[in-house]
């Protein structure tokens, strides 16, 4: 405790030092005012010296505050406070006797100060507070009463007095001082604990969340894909249902884990957005296409209406924002039973805001609950989530996806006759750009995987199945390996059209087969594939400086899957228009 006091006041006097030597010039200045002669000069001298003197025997602890301070070490601190103190507050002697009326109130008023200061600055440590206070207060107490002794008028003791009153109060003042001080210190400890904690538990809940999206994907895997699988067999009637109520149950679950990921991101600032063109009505029709059996399925209509005026083609996040409609959709039907589902799109020149209002006509939401709709895992009622499922996570995620494109998204219901979710999105018209020419090898064929050599590393034997029955349908030649130590080996001795990669594998884990891929060799320029079930935004982020073409998360899509690796290995044939095929 002691060694903290001591140093906190030696940096305290340092950073005072130059305001110390310059109130002492002013106050030499008019002490020569108040009584011309040569004292003023030479008592300012001494301050420098003693000032100076207190710096250097300071300065060790103040340089190393965690250093040992020894019992001798400690009374040269308190000397030197002393002696800087007896000369500090000297004048007050000189102006009392010398300066008349003036100079004694002068020399008053500055030993308030000086008491008031070193209390204030030093009260950390009580043994240099008390060699700074003692030299004071034999000044601002001793010097009014020698004057009253001297000059026989008794009446001059109540200046003493005064000043011991006005001590007491400095007392209580400064020990209240400490006291918040020390609440303040306590306070500020205390949050800093709670600062860390949290931090501690945010990145254990972050490694949770890795951990469980990591551990779910892998099974969910080869549940999904399993059950796409079958869909491609012949199957009967009831068989088809058992499989699709198997893969509808999948994607629930993979909603669920997507929506509590995405929230998790969203909460940290880990969530970035991203600006691409995007066809307005190309993308509506893809939400009907997906939206309208599943509505029509629960007897109710779903209607899409854009206004003449919206353009086809704009710039913003397409995946946010289809992100959004996806949840809107999904909470219009699942509250509707029946009348229907009406998604309106306008458009608002002057602001260039698109504005897409879906309504539905189902239970609504009471007026008491509006306002916590937006709110994280709130839903209308406490049997919603038994009814109807969910996290509660989807319009919160949504409303805060709106917001983090600088728009915003709002709803207006009346209980019992359905409610209308409002999305504005700030955009940016774009002029559709026409699609690059590309030139092929000979022989190769667009649209298709037929013929391309496809390396996959991956360590699950449940995964590397998968993948075959998903690839080699399409006429592809598969390589599969364990690891990524053998990936790259394999790599080294033949040239493939794109390579799939797992994130977790023994031996060598796939971003360090990644780098060292990119380094050289035959496939230095082979676009690769992430397909993993590492989820995260670190783990994007990580793949990316790896130099990886494309992240995709299982479970495995198989159609996004084979549209990656197709424009993966279109992309690796392409030719630069300057290069002579008929040459050579």
């Amino acid at each position: 405790m002691t060694m903290s006091a001591c140093a906190t006041v030696a940096q305290v006097r340092f950073r005072e030092l130059k305001s110390r030597i310059g109130l002492a010039a002013f106050i030499g200045v008019a002490a020569w005012v108040m009584a011309p002669s040569v004292w003023p000069m030479w008592w300012f001298f001494a301050v420098v010296v003693t000032q100076y003197l207190d710096e250097i025997v300071f300065r060790p602890i103040r340089l190393d505050p965690d250093r040992s301070i020894g019992r001798g070490y400690k009374i040269l601190c308190c000397a030197v406070t002393s002696l800087s103190v007896i000369v500090y507050a000297g004048i007050t002697a000189y102006l009392w006797f010398r300066g008349g009326d003036v100079g004694k109130i002068f020399a008053m008023v500055q030993g308030t100060g000086g008491l008031l200061h070193v209390s204030l600055h030093m009260h950390h440590d009580r043994p240099l507070l008390f060699s700074a206070v003692v030299p004071h207060s034999a000044y601002f107490l001793g010097l009014p009463l020698i004057g009253a002794l001297l000059s026989q008028n008794w009446i001059e003791l109540l200046i003493p007095v005064g000043g011991l009153l006005y001590m007491a109060h400095l007392v209580v003042a400064v020990r209240q001082s400490s006291m918040t001080n020390k609440v303040l210190r306590d306070a500020k400890q205390e949050a800093d604990e709670q600062r860390r904690n949290a931090e501690i538990a945010s990145a254990a809940k972050s490694d949770f969340l890795a951990v469980v999206s990591h551990e779910i994907r892998t099974p969910m895997n080869a549940v999904i894909s399993a059950g796409n699988l079958l869909r491609r067999t012949r199957l009967s009637g009831p068989q088809k249902t058992h499989v699709s109520m198997l893969t509808d149950a999948g994607d629930v679950l993979m909603g669920l884990l997507n929506d509590v990921l995405d929230f998790s991101k969203i909460e940290a600032g880990k969530m970035q957005m991203e600006a691409a063109e995007m066809d307005v009505r190309e993308r509506l029709a893809s939400l009907k296409r997906l939206w309208e059996p599943r509505a029509q399925a629960g007897g109710v209509a779903l209607k899409v209406v854009v206004a003449p005026d919206v353009p086809d083609c704009l710039r913003t996040d397409p995946l946010r924002f289809q992100q959004i409609l996806f949840n809107l959709m999904s909470n219009a039907v699942k509250f509707t039973a029946e009348g229907e589902i009406r998604v309106a799109v306008d458009w608002n020149e002057i602001d260039a805001q698109l504005i897409v209002a879906v309504h539905d006509s189902g239970c609504g939401i009471p007026p008491d609950r509006l306002v916590e709709v937006f709110n994280s895992f709130e839903q209308a009622d406490v049997g919603t989530t038994r009814r109807f499922g969910g996290t509660g996570l989807g319009l919160a995620i949504s409303r805060r996806l709106a917001e983090l494109m600088g728009g915003t998204l709002v709803v207006d219901s009346v209980e019992g006759e359905g409610a209308t979710f409002t999305l504005v999105l700030p955009v940016e018209i774009m002029v559709r750009s026409a699609p690059a020419p590309v030139s092929h090898l000979p022989g190769s064929e667009a649209g298709s995987l037929a013929g391309r050599s496809i390396l996959a590393a991956e360590d699950h034997a449940v995964n590397r199945q998968i993948l075959t029955l998903l690839l080699e349908p399409h006429g592809c030649r598969l390589t599969l390996v364990e690891n990524g130590a053998l990936a790259v080996e394999m790599a080294a001795v033949e040239r493939f059209d794109a390579i799939l990669m797992d994130m977790q594998m023994p031996v060598m884990d796939g971003i360090e087969a990644s780098v060292r891929l990119r380094q050289v060799g035959l496939n230095r320029d082979t676009p690769i594939i992430a397909l993993t079930a590492n989820a995260m935004e670190t783990h994007r982020e990580a793949w990316q400086a790896a130099g990886v073409n494309v992240f995709l998360t299982k479970p495995i899509d198989p159609a996004t899957l084979a549209g990656a690796l197709l424009d993966a290995c279109i992309e690796d044939r392409v030719v630069p228009p300057e290069v002579d095929l008929a040459a050579g």
